[in-house]
């Protein structure tokens, strides 16, 4: 998928774990953990805003689009 997520850059950047912005953004661990590894199918703009008000960045800091 041409579609990458960012999100592991962003935690290391922000020393925050994974575990840790789950509970910030009332997320299950699962889920966030699907969306890391690029797995994750769809995300909602409420999951999409409340990652991007905890680790102070834009969608375009999270998501990433690279061509073939």
């Amino acid at each position: 998928m041409p579609i990458s997520v960012k999100l592991d850059d962003l935690l290391h950047a922000r020393r925050m774990t994974l575990t840790e912005l789950a509970e910030r953004v009332d997320i299950t661990l699962a889920n966030l953990s699907i969306l890391k590894t690029g797995k994750a199918k769809a995300v909602r703009f409420s999951t999409l805003e409340a990652i991007c008000r905890e680790l102070d960045c834009q969608p375009g800091d999270l998501l990433g689009f690279e061509h073939d």
